[in-house]
């Protein structure tokens, strides 16, 4: 059971990290217009990157607090992007050697939410006129 010490973390680090999203994704947008999503790009990478650097402090600093940890992680850096966390998750199964897991982990992720955003974004638009 989630207690509330927990659900205050991941709250607070949340509007932290989506208020973050918010301001990074319009400056890059604004410095670097282009075609494709570079403020979207600048998030997932700077999130995967800062994920990488936490789990490794973690490592090697095991007494932090198990609710410090929630909120920079699943507070503000799930807010931020959810994609940092698919990152560490498929790194580990790669470092792991678990090649299989790791691709079939990554094929599934980038492709299925492609498809499935496709798919509810056309099922609303073709269903509910």
């Amino acid at each position: 059971m989630t207690n509330i010490l927990t659900i205050i973390a991941v709250a607070s680090g949340g509007a932290i990290g989506a208020t973050l999203r918010l301001f990074i994704n319009g400056a890059v947008n604004r410095h670097f217009a282009h075609a494709l999503p570079f403020g979207t790009l600048a998030v997932n990478l700077l999130g995967s990157l800062i994920i990488g650097m936490l789990f490794a402090y973690f490592h090697l600093n095991t007494a932090l607090s198990p609710h410090l940890k929630t909120f920079m992680v699943t507070g503000i850096l799930g807010a931020l992007t959810t994609y940092s966390t698919f990152a560490i998750e498929s790194f580990f199964l790669l470092e792991s050697g678990d090649y299989i897991h790791a691709f079939a982990n990554m094929a599934l992720n980038v492709f299925g939410t492609i498809i499935l955003a496709g798919i509810g974004y056309y099922f609303i638009l073709h269903f509910t006129k």
